[in-house]
């Protein structure tokens, strides 16, 4: 039994898309997937040298220790913040609602205070990157990309 499309015959096609998980043709194998494990050439395990190289080295380790010392504790505080307003908000509802001005309440005022914490992290991240990480990780990005250079023997 074969089966008719009928979209295919309204648009003057006869026969379904072609690489839409059919085979190339009867009997013709479908083409292998690359493997992930590829062969790698010498250039490749040496440019993979030298990336291990540099996250050994003194220079790379200060740039992540520079991003965890700020963001761990960062982190932390957000977050202690957050589940803090998560918490007073369901366990203490009274306290919550008690007006601050009008009919603005404690829980809209911390409400907003999230609002105000988020951008006031990401001033203080994007501030602390520029003034502390970027210069050296871009310092060390351009010593990265002369050692792979040397290493494949290029000079482009």
């Amino acid at each position: 039994m074969t089966y008719k499309d009928p979209w295919c015959d309204a648009l003057g096609y006869d026969v379904p898309a072609a690489g839409w998980g059919e085979p190339a043709g009867p009997g013709v194998p479908a083409p292998a997937a690359p493997s992930a494990r590829g062969e790698r050439s010498a250039a490749a395990v040496h440019a993979r040298d030298v990336y291990v190289e540099v996250q050994r080295s003194a220079a790379f380790q200060e740039v992540r220790g520079r991003y965890r010392r700020f963001v761990v504790p960062g982190v932390v505080v957000f977050l202690a913040w957050y589940v803090g307003y998560v918490v007073t908000a369901t366990t203490a509802p009274g306290l919550m609602a008690r007006p601050v001005a009008g009919a603005v309440n404690v829980a809209m005022v911390a409400g907003l205070g999230q609002f105000l914490t988020t951008f006031l992290f990401t001033w203080a991240y994007a501030r602390h990157a520029r003034l502390r990480r970027d210069r050296a990780a871009l310092e060390l990005r351009w010593d990265t990309q002369e050692m792979t250079r040397e290493v494949r023997g290029g000079t482009s």
